[in-house]
């Protein structure tokens, strides 16, 4: 790759790592507020991220080169690794708990990607500021740091259309909800932080405490999963609260731009004419019947009612890849549930939510578009001299479109063997490594063992490769595949 290439990544990434320094800030404030000890841990992460920064701008600051789509595909990456080696360090500064930095690397990768996994064990003895820093970590990773990112270049005189391409989770990326990319930025922010408001509001008038409503906001409306908590949303034995957060993890799971389009009109039309949200909400339903129904029928919860509502808030969680466990201190967790039911939820986390939400997975427009196809194809055996067009609403996919579906669906499921079949090799038990990868992939953070979301047990080879398997999933492969392909760097 020519050099100069590479010296305006690196001038863009300092650029994007100063500011983003203030996001440890914060936490400063709630263990003030709460006479912790952790002060010093998030002040030292503090400057060493605005000095990383400053090192990686001020040797090229007088660079000026416009940036071109293969380098935005560099900058994504470089972005998001920086932010998780960084935003490591007030974990594995901390004392207590003591944490190795590959430890504190897999908890601040889950966090950024939304994927709620956590080495954290005791969540109720840890300091408050700690505990805040996890829900924000994905408070970010949900709102789109690269979006955000777009919201900050102009100011600093870089254009950021490029990574908007590179970002955004899409099969038709040119598209935008206004005509400026900046401002673009700017209502994607302004509609995901009002719903957080929407969500801490409602928890906290649920019963949740103040903190607790702010912290879980922050991981529902991400679709990330951390919580608070050791037994995570079961500590609050809410119906109520699990039904404000089953509403609130959908509409996280719903492309963001409808939500725009409903506002700005003020009206609930737009939800309904979208074929992928229609979609979305038809999988959502019959799964919850379905799970409903086996549950019903094995009795596997003491009341009928407990039943239908660990089949909603559960199917709810796994399709929008949050991870959010139920009320399960009255019955099994979900990997005991019988039959096919644990599977049926993890293979749903897979799927995943719509694109352009915060939600991991295949997403659902995907789903939607291979199913057209595959209709289409049945039809052409059945009438090989017929002409059939694939539409999406009233507008027809273009062939390079559903070529790079296509692609998309067999490189994930190869990426998904290979990953499984090296967790494997690296000393994992068949369940163990099949749920972790899927659930690291999809970024829903819960497999099959004692604790979901807890994956200290894996050894440090196996963290190292679930870590990957979340920056894939959260960067939707390409972005990463893409690094490591040699044509890449041939120009």
């Amino acid at each position: 790759m020519n050099f100069n290439y590479l010296v305006n990544a690196f001038r863009i990434l300092g650029l994007l790592l100063m500011p983003f320094s203030a996001t440890m800030l914060p936490p400063i404030l709630v263990a003030w507020w709460y006479d912790e000890n952790t002060v010093f841990e998030f002040m030292l992460a503090t400057i060493v991220t605005l000095c990383l920064g400053i090192a990686f701008w001020f040797p090229f600051r007088k660079i000026h080169q416009e940036m071109q789509a293969r380098e935005a595909f560099l900058i994504v990456t470089l972005l998001w690794v920086a932010l998780s080696l960084t935003g490591a360090f007030p974990f594995f500064l901390m004392l207590n708990p003591e944490l190795s930095y590959v430890d504190a690397l897999f908890e601040t990768i889950s966090g950024l990607t939304t994927t709620g996994a956590t080495v954290f064990n005791h969540l109720d003895t840890i300091p408050r500021s700690i505990l805040y820093y996890r829900q924000q970590l994905q408070f970010i990773g949900g709102g789109g740091v690269i979006v955000l990112s777009i919201a900050i270049l102009p100011i600093l005189g870089i254009g950021g259309m490029q990574l908007f391409r590179a970002e955004m989770a899409s099969p038709f990326k040119e598209d935008k909800l206004t005509p400026r990319i900046t401002q673009t930025a700017k209502t994607l922010w302004f509609i995901y932080v009002g719903l957080v408001v929407l969500c801490a509001g409602a928890y906290w008038a649920g019963g949740m405490t103040f903190f607790d409503a702010i912290c879980y906001s922050f991981s529902t409306i991400s679709t990330g999963g951390f919580g608070t908590h050791d037994h995570n949303f079961a500590y609050f034995q809410s119906s109520l609260l699990e039904l404000i957060c089953v509403f609130f993890m959908v509409a996280g799971g719903i492309n963001f731009s409808l939500h725009f389009a409903a506002l700005r009109r003020k009206s609930l039309y737009y939800y309904w004419q979208d074929s992928e949200t229609k979609t979305f909400l038809t999988i959502l339903f019959w799964a919850f019947l379905l799970l409903s129904a086996t549950l019903l029928y094995y009795q596997t919860f003491s009341h009928a009612g407990t039943d239908l509502l660990q089949s909603l808030f559960h199917t709810a969680s796994f399709l929008t890849t949050t991870g959010f466990t139920g009320v399960y201190t009255t019955g099994p967790e979900f990997y005991h549930w019988p039959t096919f039911t644990p599977f049926l939820l993890i293979f749903l986390a897979m799927i995943g939510g719509c694109a352009g939400s915060t939600a991991g997975g295949i997403k659902m427009i995907r789903l939607l578009i291979l199913r057209k196809q595959g209709t289409r194809e049945i039809n052409r055996l059945i009438h090989p001299n017929g002409h059939y067009v694939i539409k999406l609403g009233l507008s027809r996919l273009h062939d390079r479109t559903l070529e790079a579906i296509l692609g998309f669906f067999c490189l994930f499921v190869v990426t998904f063997i290979v990953l499984f079949l090296v967790l494997l090799g690296l000393g994992a038990d068949y369940l163990s490594a099949f749920s972790a990868i899927a659930a690291s992939i999809s970024n829903t953070g819960l497999r099959f063992a004692a604790s979901p979301d807890y994956f200290q047990d894996f050894n440090t080879p196996c963290k190292m490769v679930i870590c990957l398997s979340m920056l894939a999933g959260r960067l939707e492969l390409f972005t990463i595949l893409l690094l490591l392909s040699p044509r890449y760097w041939r120009y």
